[in-house]
């Protein structure tokens, strides 16, 4: 996706004043399977049970009830402090998930439910030439427009699939969502403050507060990069999403965009940029986010219980090639004669996709599967396979995706102590009856 520079000042000032529907409460709302109306089978003439969403493969998703906060549908919820809440199977047959379908992962119980924008502004400090106070109409008035499309990925999505089992929240494969981001780039405000020579990294601080892991002194949530990252001339700070503004629940109102690397970076509600001569050493970048210093980030148990592990931080990582069945998703069956047609989407961190392979019959034979636009080297990428199965059975569907860098999805699993950089083929099963 090429960067838009023809953003109107009359769009800027509707997203400002849409900006108002992003200072909501984030009290949570259960709903449960009593609440939705009872629909009646033309078959059976008896009540059928309550739908909310596609539950055929319970493993797809973690396992959680539906719960509706403000800005949002309903979402599988993981835990309520700090909140998070995983996106349904279902969105993910589109290249742009919406924005009140993203999940959400708060890391400390006390995430802001207002922003009062004649009081915020974005501070920009410490080892700079001149410290900078901007408002919302700051960024949106006084500095070029750009635009993004990139996959947001918590580093724990698919941590329900580690085996052994690790720490952490057990997220299925929805910790993930596409979003065109538009907003400032992070180089244009770091230029216009001037960087000195002092300068070691660059740190990065939101509203989310609270009592973080015991015995750590982790009240805030505080991510930093090199002042020497090429990561840092591709973000942004966004004030929007898919042409909206962002939900209070994904960071209103701005927040961080490193695309290719993983969500933990991606500050929420980003209120403070610092300038440091040091070493960040903070909780959140000294002792969490670690990854094994290996060439797939993979170890053993055995090896981390002998010290043997080197770790590093995950920003050193970018998000590895990975692709998903959306539909089928197993909730019916097929019919034997009849094409089916299976869609998902694929994405990496380290190039565009350039390929995705379809089987019918877990991987031992492969087709090409057609791949949708392309949005950009960072965004999902949609695709899909046609084909017909000739007899009654099981048949298991699996996709696997290659991207430019010729990176290839592992039919293989790793592990580490994180439960992080999950990516083996997905697989779904898939019934077909006779038509009889």
């Amino acid at each position: 996706m090429k960067d838009d520079h023809n953003t109107t000042d009359l769009q800027r000032r509707a997203l400002l004043r849409g900006a108002g529907w992003g200072v909501l409460g984030a009290a949570a709302i259960g709903l449960g399977p009593g609440r939705a109306s009872a629909a009646v089978s033309s078959q059976t003439g008896e009540a059928m049970p309550a739908y909310i969403g596609p539950q055929a493969n319970p493993h797809w998703n973690s396992i959680g009830p539906y719960v509706a906060y403000p800005q949002k549908r309903p979402l599988l919820r993981l835990t309520d402090r700090p909140v998070q809440i995983e996106t349904p199977r279902a969105y993910f047959d589109r290249a742009f998930t919406p924005n009140d379908a993203m999940f959400v992962r708060y890391h400390l119980p006390g995430e802001p439910n207002h922003v009062d924008l004649a009081k915020w502004r974005l501070e920009i400090s410490g080892q700079v030439d001149k410290s900078m106070s901007l408002s919302l109409a700051d960024l949106l008035g006084q500095y070029e427009p750009h635009d993004v499309a990139a996959v947001l990925q918590c580093s724990g999505n698919s941590r329900s699939y580690f085996t052994p089992r690790v720490g952490g929240g057990q997220w299925g494969n929805g910790a993930m969502a596409n979003a065109k981001w538009t907003g400032v780039r992070l180089r244009d405000l770091l230029d216009a403050a001037g960087i000195t020579d002092k300068a070691v990294q660059i740190q990065f601080q939101g509203l989310d507060f609270g009592k973080g892991p015991a015995g750590y002194g982790s009240h805030a949530f505080l991510k930093s990069w090199n002042i020497d990252d090429p990561v840092l001339d591709k973000a942004i700070v966004a004030y929007a999403m898919n042409d909206a503004p962002l939900p209070m629940l994904n960071g209103f109102p701005v927040r961080m965009v490193f695309p290719g690397k993983f969500a933990t970076y991606w500050v929420k509600h980003v209120t403070w940029i610092r300038v440091l001569d040091h070493e960040d050493t903070n909780f959140w970048m000294a002792k969490a986010y670690k990854i094994p210093d290996t060439e797939d980030g993979a170890t053993t148990p055995e090896a981390v219980a002998k010290g043997e592990v080197n770790m590093v931080p995950i920003g050193v990582a970018e998000l590895p090639v990975r692709s998903f069945i959306a539909t089928p998703d197993g909730a019916t069956k097929a019919v034997a004669g009849l094409p089916v047609t299976a869609r998902g989407v694929a994405f990496s961190g380290t190039g565009p996709v350039t390929q995705v392979e379809f089987s019918t019959d877990g991987g031992k034979h492969w087709q090409a599967a057609t791949l949708g636009t392309d949005h950009g080297p960072y965004s999902f990428r949609e695709w899909h396979a046609v084909f017909t199965p000739d007899k009654p059975g099981e048949y298991e569907l699996a996709v696997r995706a290659t991207d430019a860098a010729g990176h290839v999805q592992p039919d293989h699993g790793l592990w580490n102590p994180g439960g992080y950089l999950w990516n083996k083929i997905e697989t779904q099963t898939l019934t077909v009856g006779p038509a009889v």
